[in-house]
């Protein structure tokens, strides 16, 4: 994951289309493999660390905390620590990630169609 300087004038460019544009704002903050593949997995309701590692067995752990925090960030993941011995963490989505439910199915119905028009 590259970090952009924010005095960059990507980073700039970047921020300007995200104001102008809500489309692209929303897709920066699910963009990538990772981000929304983490979502689909938490539609299905909670999910502990290792949970969603084995269900994105690819995924390297460091990366999967990186997106679970940059998620949590967003608003879009919660997580929860429990006070047990060994600690339970569980992540799950927020009321406005939930949100996202329709979008992702959307997504999936023209993932689809796409394939199959281009597989033809």
């Amino acid at each position: 994951m590259t970090k952009i300087k924010k005095t960059s004038t990507h980073f700039q460019n970047k921020k300007e289309l995200e104001n102008e544009c809500a489309e692209v704002f929303a897709s920066n903050i699910i963009g990538g493999q990772w981000a929304l593949a983490i979502c689909c997995y938490l539609i299905n309701g909670k999910h502990r660390f290792g949970e969603l590692k084995k269900c994105l067995p690819n995924i390297t752990e460091r990366m999967l905390s990186l997106q679970l925090r940059k998620l949590e960030e967003n608003k879009l993941v919660k997580r929860t620590v429990y006070a047990e011995v060994p600690p339970r963490v569980e992540y799950e989505l927020t009321s406005i990630g939930h949100e996202l439910k329709p979008l992702i199915k959307e997504l999936e119905n023209w993932g689809v169609r796409y394939k199959k028009h281009i597989r033809k």
